[in-house]
């Protein structure tokens, strides 16, 4: 039996999922599902960086801010902001104004907007775990924060010239995006 708890709807989630409803639509529709294409990968990758430090309500209740703010979190589009767009996202009360981590979603995205289209999906996805190799975790307790895929998917974006990408910004993008399941054993958006 895990420590899945059931939600308003009598449904098993994950604990986290239950205290706002913008977790629980975030969790069952969203959260352990596969996300592939370059630009919807730079947007997680941009925001799980931008979480780093705060909880991730505060940027899943802003995200329709940062995609507005990033114009759609396009990469070719971010990699062309200008000075001028740093100082509007530092001025933007809609997103996280943290000056490094606009810096740093500007530089990444200007350096992949050389790479080959493709290029940042397919990185990402080599670095999946295989899925047998691990058990559904029965409770929050059996969730790591860092593995060692995530240590490697993290190097690999630093060698590459990423910033704001260690390893457990790195395992929050696995966990988000896909690469791993860390619903609870129990819980109704388990993938099995």
């Amino acid at each position: 039996m895990s420590d899945a708890i059931a939600g308003p709807d009598g449904l098993l989630r994950c604990p986290w999922a239950l205290s706002t409803p913008d977790y629980v639509a975030y969790h069952d529709e969203e959260w352990g599902r596969p996300v592939h294409g370059d630009d919807e990968l730079f947007e997680r990758l941009s925001l799980e960086a931008f979480q780093s430090g705060l909880s991730w309500i505060t940027i899943l209740r802003r995200r329709p801010g940062f995609r507005a703010a990033f114009d759609g979190f396009v990469i070719a589009k971010v990699a062309g902001f200008t000075d001028t767009d740093r100082e509007r996202l530092l001025a933007d009360t809609g997103i996280i104004r943290n000056r490094a981590k606009v810096d740093a979603t500007i530089a990444n995205a200007r350096v992949l907007a050389d790479w080959a289209p493709g290029e940042l999906d397919e990185l990402i996805w080599s670095h999946a775990p295989d899925r047998s190799a691990r058990p559904a975790p029965e409770g929050l307790v059996d969730v790591p924060a860092v593995t060692p895929e995530s240590t490697a998917l993290s190097k690999a974006l630093k060698k590459r010239g990423l910033r704001f990408v260690g390893p457990t910004t790195a395992y929050a993008l696995m966990q988000a995006c896909g690469l791993v399941d860390d619903h609870l054993a129990d819980c109704t958006a388990r993938r099995g």
